[in-house]
């Protein structure tokens, strides 16, 4: 692991050996250049990070949404991208999710099919559809309050938005969530307008969908991550009541 390269990319490495690096995805970044400079997108940062070794052909074998923050695998070598990518299928995952409300029960599995929004003017939102593709995530309290609850979020499969649907049609949306909350209008204005007064206060005050990848086990590698700042921080800033311990230290 190369520290100084790291620093250099703005890149927080986990764990990287011959064959895989695993980074730390920051919230507000995507994986893929729109536009910008190579610090934009992750895979601009990871190019960076391997500048001095050409050989490596980084490959991502997950991706995030941009306002996701976590872990996220990629392979260093084309021909070992197609065997992570299949054991990644039986990987397990674990999120902690901030949503609006105290869901009903101490835990639970969404068994809903997914696909396109009908009638959405946000061309990429997804839905519960019955004609989707099969998805299944599994949840849990872990701080429950009034107005407010974390959750600890294990995807069994992986579509598109699949925990941020979810958990809207639960009934309780991530915090912060242009696209899935109670108003999607939010998100084309922030296209538009970027960060303003109005999405302040329309989004508990966080710039970010409140979702962070923390845990991943692929085959016989386990990392994990602590809470970013900002989840951590509006974690704090909450009253919540105590009710089951996480495998991630808040305090961490």
């Amino acid at each position: 692991m190369n520290s100084s390269a790291a620093q250099h990319a703005q890149l927080e490495v986990v764990d990287e050996n011959e064959d895989y690096l695993v980074v730390n995805k920051p919230g507000e970044l995507v994986c893929h250049p729109t536009v910008g400079d190579d610090f934009s997108s992750l895979i601009g940062r990871i190019r960076l990070y391997f500048q001095a070794t050409p050989e490596v052909r980084p490959h991502f074998v997950n991706r995030l949404d941009r306002e996701t923050s976590g872990l996220i695998l990629i392979s260093k070598r084309k021909q070992l991208h197609k065997f992570f990518c299949q054991a990644y299928e039986s990987a397990q995952k674990v999120y902690w999710a901030v949503v609006h409300g105290s869901p009903a029960g101490d835990e639970g599995l969404i068994h809903n099919c997914l696909g396109p929004a009908r009638g959405s003017l946000v061309r990429l939102k997804q839905a519960v559809v019955p004609e989707g593709k099969e998805a299944r995530t599994a949840w849990r309290v872990l701080r429950r309050g009034d107005s407010f609850s974390l959750l600890e979020v294990r995807p069994e499969t992986g579509r598109m938005h699949q925990i941020r649907v979810h958990l809207a049609h639960l009934g309780h949306p991530l915090v912060g969530d242009k696209i899935y909350g109670a108003d999607e209008g939010l998100f084309l204005e922030f296209l538009e307008n970027g960060w303003t007064d109005h999405l302040e206060r329309g989004l508990a005050g966080v710039r970010r969908q409140m979702l962070s990848a923390l845990e991943l086990k692929v085959l016989d590698h386990h990392w994990c991550v602590a809470p970013p700042q900002d989840l951590a921080d509006f974690c704090s800033s909450i009253s919540f009541s105590r009710f089951s311990e996480p495998t991630v230290s808040l305090e961490a």
